[in-house]
């Protein structure tokens, strides 16, 4: 469920998007745009997707709109765009996501801000739901850079369990434009209908999680979920509308967008 602003009263939700997942000459998305309407920006760090100059400058627009950062780490996987399993030793995994995290904090305090919370990206973000090997060696990683900063994933995840041990701050993630189970856990990618594309939908179902923390299955049954932070995916096709839309409709049902990491 939301947070309520202990100040005002004010119900308040964080909105997140992935950012910065272009590489060299490729393009990929509208990060301007969306770092308009987002408060949070999942920025690549280089391996799933990401370079070193596309990182810096989309550190720099998020400084600059004040938009909160955070190190969208994932598989050394380019050519897959971090979507597989990748079946990597702990102890190698550990050491990747450490090298991400300092990579990008480096752009980011050039931008004169810093990476204030970590996010898996893809298949990682999946695997450490249960993999439990994996998700210590993130763990691990996080710790060892930085042990009071945040992590983001979903709600029930084997690395948030681990997190909250080790004594990392641990947030809740819900997805405006993914299909759930009706266990919570996310529709493959590989189903049909697991991504959706309706910008109306999209911000029904984003409003439905901040307002009274549910969403409605691919089978129909009503889940509920905690969510810190609502996602709107910034690769997906009409995904600037989807936003700005889900962002109006929030801000109409008195619900400020707001950063939880900030």
């Amino acid at each position: 469920m939301n947070d309520t602003d202990s100040t005002n009263g004010i119900a308040a939700i964080d909105l997140n998007a992935d950012l910065g997942e272009g590489f060299g000459n490729w393009r990929m998305g509208d990060d301007a745009a969306l770092l308009d309407v987002v408060t949070s920006a999942n920025v690549a760090c280089g391996f799933h997707a990401g370079d070193p100059l596309t990182m810096r400058r989309t550190c720099q627009l998020a400084a600059e709109r004040g938009v909160s950062v955070g190190a969208h780490v994932g598989y050394r996987d380019l050519a897959g765009f971090g979507r597989r399993f990748v079946d990597v030793a702990p102890e190698e995994l550990a050491a990747d996501v450490l090298y991400q995290l300092g990579a990008l904090d480096a752009c980011a305090r050039a931008a004169g801000t810093r990476v204030r919370y970590v996010k898996p990206h893809g298949a990682l973000y999946n695997t450490v739901v249960h993999h439990e090997e994996q998700a210590a060696a993130v763990v691990a990683a996080v710790r060892d850079f930085d042990p009071a900063l945040p992590v983001l994933g979903l709600p029930g995840a084997v690395w948030l369990r681990m997190a909250a041990e080790a004594g990392l701050p641990v947030r809740h993630e819900a997805f405006a434009d993914r299909a759930y189970t009706g266990d919570g856990t996310l529709v493959s990618r590989r189903e049909p209908g697991a991504v959706l594309h309706d910008p109306e939908l999209i911000a029904e179902r984003g409003l439905l999680l901040a307002t009274r923390g549910e969403v409605v299955a691919a089978d129909g049954a009503v889940v509920r979920l905690r969510a810190d932070s609502i996602c709107v995916h910034g690769d997906t096709p009409g995904a600037v509308e989807a936003a700005r839309r889900l962002r109006a409709e929030l801000e109409r049902a008195g619900v400020r967008p707001t950063a939880f990491a900030a």
